[in-house]
């Protein structure tokens, strides 16, 4: 399998739990990549395309079962008196768009994969029915791309159903990382064995669905 983003938080607790369980973890993060560790680990910056290009050069012939597209930034949270044009893209290029590129780089490593499955660590921020209903912040640029992200799941589904590919949305909760803050009520670890969970009973009947960690149908 193959995680974006694992350098700390979920992406990292992801990565370690699936290796722990005997998977092949290929871990992607930015910056520099430490030698050690129970999983391989390639450098990617999500929102460069060369790098992407890079990442699939060193992969060729690497058979996927499973693309967690975890990496996400939060961006602004100021509301609509403090957004900007370049932060606001900046925030919709690693959230929404590179999720779709690397689903696209990776697409014959995940069909000559066995399990074939696309998890997009989305958010219940992006949900248009349950996104706003206990939660005000100010945050346009992450509801927007993870909105963004939502539909890219549908259609990836729909056009990837012939490979037999399934793509999901996960929420993984407010989740006590350094984007969700102190006052977050779910751990890591509860929210990456819930994540888990969900991924290893999924199959094709589920692709296309919005899943909380805790197994809960999430509302588009």
């Amino acid at each position: 399998m193959l995680i974006t983003g694992a350098s700390r938080g979920l992406g990292a607790e992801l990565a370690r739990i699936y290796a722990e369980d005997g998977w092949r973890v290929i871990a992607c993060q930015r910056g520099a990549v430490p030698a050690e560790g129970v999983v391989d680990r390639l450098p990617l910056d999500v929102a460069d395309p060369a790098s992407i290009d890079a990442l699939v050069q060193a992969l060729q012939g690497v058979a996927i079962d499973l693309l967690i597209n975890n990496a996400a930034v939060r961006g602004d949270t100021g509301g609509l008196d403090t957004l900007k044009p370049d932060g606001f893209l900046d925030v919709m290029r690693v959230n929404a768009l590179a999720p779709l590129l690397l689903t696209r780089a990776l697409h014959s490593n995940l069909k000559a994969g066995e399990r074939r499955i696309v998890a997009n660590i989305s958010s219940r921020a992006g949900s248009l029915a349950e996104g706003t209903l206990d939660d005000d912040e100010g945050d346009y640029a992450y509801r927007c791309s993870k909105a963004a992200l939502n539909m890219a799941t549908v259609k990836l589904a729909q056009d990837l159903r012939g490979d037999g590919i399934s793509v999901l949305s996960l929420h993984p909760g407010w989740v006590q990382t350094d984007m969700g803050g102190s006052d977050a009520v779910v751990s890591v670890a509860s929210s990456a064995a819930g994540l888990k969970a969900i991924i290893d009973r999924a199959d094709l009947a589920d692709s296309g669905s919005f899943r909380a960690f805790d197994g809960r149908q999430v509302s588009w």
